[in-house]
């Protein structure tokens, strides 16, 4: 009986066999689908586009308006995707009981605070409060006007002084917008620079790594036509709506 004599550099090449595509991909947890991530960084463009429309003044009135039907838009889909979209995109699946969300806060403070595959119980708060100030925002512009040229285009189904309690409010919710922005990008660069989870790199590639997180679900698809769906759906009610408003002229009373 003789011994079967093996290469040393096919030895190596055996301890150094590169992993396979299903090793790879069973090593990333897919968390966030792709009209998700999409719908993310959209309203932040057109977040940005509104403020620096409205900062050139009345002359770029139509793009701000424009910004805020893509916000309406945007902001009507998440909330329908987050009933009928994947599993870590559904309100179902991230938004937990306010006790939760306690315990959380007071574990980060100790840093003996779990991960979470999707949104954390603060990170979720954080997703409800900006969809319902963005909306919020986003729809009092549609009754609101300047006074002077421009007017929304449902102003017409308003009184002139409703109108400008409405655009009071439109200014007023912005800086709330801002500080709640400023709260939410700190959260993601304590996650990034101090607990190493890069939130950032997550909805960019929709993944996550699955260590920790070996019992989460991943994704199997994106349902894409499901998302355009909706965004056309929620486009064309706004359309609707809009095309249906009496004529906005200005009523300054005299």
């Amino acid at each position: 009986m003789s011994d079967q004599f093996i290469e040393p550099n096919e030895l190596l090449q055996a301890q150094v066999q590169p992993h396979s595509r299903d090793d790879v991909q069973d090593s990333q947890l897919h968390v966030w689908d792709v009209p998700t991530r999409v719908f993310h960084w959209l309203l932040v463009a057109s977040f940005i586009a509104a403020y620096v429309s409205n900062w050139l003044g009345v002359s770029y009135f139509t793009y701000h308006l424009w910004s805020g039907y893509f916000v309406v838009i945007l902001v009507g889909f998440r909330i329908l995707w987050g009933v009928f979209g994947t599993h870590h995109a559904r309100f179902a699946n991230f938004v937990r009981h306010p006790v939760e969300s306690l315990r959380y806060a007071k574990a980060l403070l100790t840093n003996k605070v779990k991960s979470y595959p999707g949104h954390n119980p603060l990170g979720a708060l954080m997703v409800l409060l900006l969809l319902l100030v963005m909306l919020v925002q986003a729809v009092t512009g549609l009754f609101a006007n300047d006074e002077i040229f421009n007017a929304g285009p449902l102003y017409g189904y308003v009184s002139h002084d409703f109108s400008l309690a409405l655009t009071g409010l439109h200014k007023e919710l912005f800086y709330w917008i801002l500080a709640a922005v400023a709260v939410h990008v700190s959260a993601v660069l304590f996650y990034v620079f101090v607990k190493r989870e890069n939130l950032v790199k997550a909805m960019v590639t929709g993944k996550k790594p699955r260590r920790g997180f070996e019992n989460a679900r991943s994704i199997k698809s994106s349902r894409v036509w499901l998302a355009l769906f909706l965004i056309v759906l929620v486009s064309g009610a706004l359309a609707g709506i809009i095309v249906a408003a009496p004529e906005a002229v200005l009523d300054m009373g005299y």
